[in-house]
């Protein structure tokens, strides 16, 4: 009796954006192989997401799969078919293949050939002529948005630029957060809080179970958003505010509604303080122009003392959709937003 040989394969790419045709490989991989290595390189010239975030996607979208994910750092940038390209990638992939004893080399392209004779393990080439999935990635990652139904649902989200607008009662959020997604031609998040304290509140207040209950429904529903979002999705309001409100109406919030304010802390990619400077609309839900001053004050209080980075919005409403459209023509996700002081 002879120990049956393990296959192993080896896939690699940049994944910009993981997407159908990628995923097509692996799959395919997977139902013929006993493991998967996938190299995924860093390529920062090439993407500003993560490797990091690159790496995720496949770590959970195939978490119960033999596969193992290796990191490319610092790895060749240049491409193409000369003998100087191929013999640095070759090299490169041969240090990080390192003695995994890889069997088959997995690939859509041309560069197959090389690289699984620098390996001395078999060229496994899947669908090089893009019959199953006719469109170019290329394509994809020019409008990801316009193209999902190619994008796994645990990659979209990573896609999107959630805005997130806070602020007191009265303050214009809702208002912005409407007329940006009919600008930009997307969808928005309405605050769950005003749709269930409406319904559910006695003497204008809710206890403090309803009140993380409004942070976990507004969550989920935040979360159903992103995958419709288009580019952008603008929020009203978020469980920072829903702990602040805890805080004002109890001088407390229960430990699941403080995780949830916590975990907002790294959820948007921009935050913007609607300020009070506008007129107050004084309907019989809220607690008057004085109250709003001062709920006001300390949401901005909590914002600094949270280290969350927020912008200001001022004057009419007209101005303040004026300052969101100048940040986002210069917003670019997955970058160092402050890098943008060096050109003020």
């Amino acid at each position: 009796m002879t120990n049956k040989v393990k296959k192993v394969g080896l896939y690699l790419g940049k994944f910009s954006i993981l997407h159908s045709g990628h995923q097509f490989v692996i799959d395919t991989a997977l139902k013929e192989m006993d493991k998967l290595i996938i190299l995924i390189y860093d390529a920062p010239s090439s993407t500003s997401i993560p490797l990091d975030i690159r790496s995720k996607w496949i770590e959970e979208i195939y978490a119960s799969s033999p596969i193992e994910v290796v990191k490319g750092w610092c790895g060749p940038e240049d491409t193409g078919y000369s003998d100087e390209v191929k013999r640095i990638q070759n090299e490169y992939i041969l240090k990080m293949a390192g003695d995994r004893g890889i069997t088959h080399f997995y690939s859509s392209e041309p560069y197959g050939e090389h690289v699984s004779e620098a390996l001395q393990c078999i060229n496994r080439i899947v669908d090089i002529e893009r019959k199953t999935f006719s469109i170019a990635a290329s394509i994809i990652q020019k409008n990801p948005y316009l193209y999902k139904e190619y994008i796994h649902p645990l990659v979209y989200p990573d896609l999107i630029t959630n805005v997130v607008f806070v602020g007191a009662p009265s303050t214009g959020k809702t208002t912005i957060a409407q007329k940006l997604s009919l600008e930009y031609s997307t969808v928005w998040m309405p605050e769950y809080g005003r749709e269930y304290w409406e319904e559910h509140q006695i003497e204008r207040r809710l206890e403090p179970w309803q009140l993380t209950e409004i942070a976990e429904i507004h969550l989920t529903r935040e979360q159903d958003k992103r995958m419709e979002a288009n580019q952008y999705l603008f929020t009203d309001t978020n469980a920072i505010t829903t702990y602040m409100f805890a805080m004002d109406y109890h001088g407390f919030a229960e430990a699941r509604l403080v995780e949830l304010a916590e975990a907002a802390q790294r959820r948007y990619d921009l935050v913007f303080l609607c300020a009070d400077d506008i007129l107050y609309d004084d309907t019989w839900d809220r607690s008057g122009d004085v109250n709003r001053h001062i709920f006001q004050q300390k949401i901005k209080s909590d914002l600094l003392k949270r280290n969350i980075p927020f912008i200001t919005l001022q004057g009419s409403i007209d101005e303040r959709i004026r300052t969101v459209k100048k940040v986002l023509h210069r917003f670019k996700k997955w970058t160092s937003f402050a890098d943008g002081l060096l050109d003020i």
